[in-house]
């Protein structure tokens, strides 16, 4: 018993004290990705609040299974946290037999972070100007309209894939290491369309570099009010976000998760970061413990149900 209260005493002690060093924020995507400009607009912001560094920590690779992984075996002290994704945390566990963590049981929620459409757009020389136009020419052309994902069993893949199952079409997939360099290679005319995240893509659009057929949210999007939704264009039922959060390693004293929420809702009301996330198309969207853990549970059993229809489990 005595034990028992001086182990809760000492957690105690580490919460009141957290952070009293710099906190490594893993982001599992490239630097200059969708995701790492988000990580860093949150970073910055926590370290003013801390009085502590916060350090991107970019570890890329296996369409974010490794780094989330790395957040999944760190310390549970309170100085490594992780950006997470519906890619990391639930289309990896609805495509894969072999994943090396738990998204559920291997993590502490915090909170989330915000969530943006993908963007379904083309480069210039693709003869569609709308979706009708570009289901009618893959129609005509089989296996041979590509599109680029950040990866194997990455969100963009299976949304696309999504997308091709409603229209009754068949696209090929080239997998990149990052989004950055899939958005490239679709406005050299490398690849004919991408799932792109809006952040990035907007540029690209606006410049002409790339057209926009469509938008996978329900409803239109301020930053392309012009653009409809994939559901406008015939495909009922289409809804796709991509979501980010803030978790940590399973284990961390409740205290520290309470104070890196706290911090989180601070960060996420203030106006010069929902104007910055805003600028990467996200809609801040901070939120409890608790629904991260079960908008976690929810994505999963929705991407699992869906990637057992489409014949995608690996």
């Amino acid at each position: 018993m005595l034990h028992n209260l001086a182990l809760a005493r000492l957690a105690q002690d580490s919460a009141a004290k957290w952070p009293d060093r710099p906190i490594r924020f893993i982001v599992p995507f490239p630097a200059g990705s969708a995701s790492d400009l988000v990580a860093r607009i949150v970073a910055q912001k926590l370290g003013t609040l801390f009085g502590q560094q916060v350090v991107i920590d970019n570890r890329s690779g296996a369409s974010g299974n490794i780094g989330a992984e790395a957040v999944a075996r760190a310390a549970p002290d309170g100085y490594t946290i992780g950006l997470a994704t519906n890619s990391t945390h639930a289309v990896a566990a609805s495509l894969s037999s072999k994943l090396t963590y738990n998204p559920e049981t291997d993590f502490t929620m915090v909170s989330m972070i915000g969530a943006s459409p993908y963007v379904l757009a083309v480069h210039p020389s693709v003869p569609a100007e709308s979706v009708a136009d570009l289901i009618a020419l893959a129609k005509a052309k089989p296996h041979q309209l590509s599109y680029g994902t950040a990866g194997q069993a990455s969100l963009a893949h299976l949304s696309a894939e999504l997308f091709a199952r409603m229209a009754g079409v068949q696209l090929a997939h080239i997998p990149y290491r990052s989004s950055a360099q899939a958005v490239l290679d679709a406005t050299t005319g490398r690849i004919d369309l991408q799932f792109g995240t809006l952040g990035p893509t907007l540029e690209q659009i606006r410049s002409k570099q790339l057209r926009a057929l469509a938008v996978t949210s329900p409803q239109r999007i301020a930053s392309l009010p012009d653009i409809p939704t994939l559901q406008e264009a015939g495909l009922r039922g289409y809804d796709v976000a991509l979501w980010m959060a803030v978790v940590m390693p399973a284990g961390v004293p409740p205290g520290i998760v309470a104070r890196l929420n706290a911090a989180l809702q601070e960060t996420l009301e203030s106006p010069e970061v929902v104007a910055a996330l805003a600028a990467q198309g996200m809609d801040a969207a901070p939120g409890t413990s608790e629904a991260l853990a079960a908008l976690v549970r929810d994505e999963i059993v929705k991407w699992r149900e869906l990637a057992t229809t489409m014949g995608l489990k690996q």
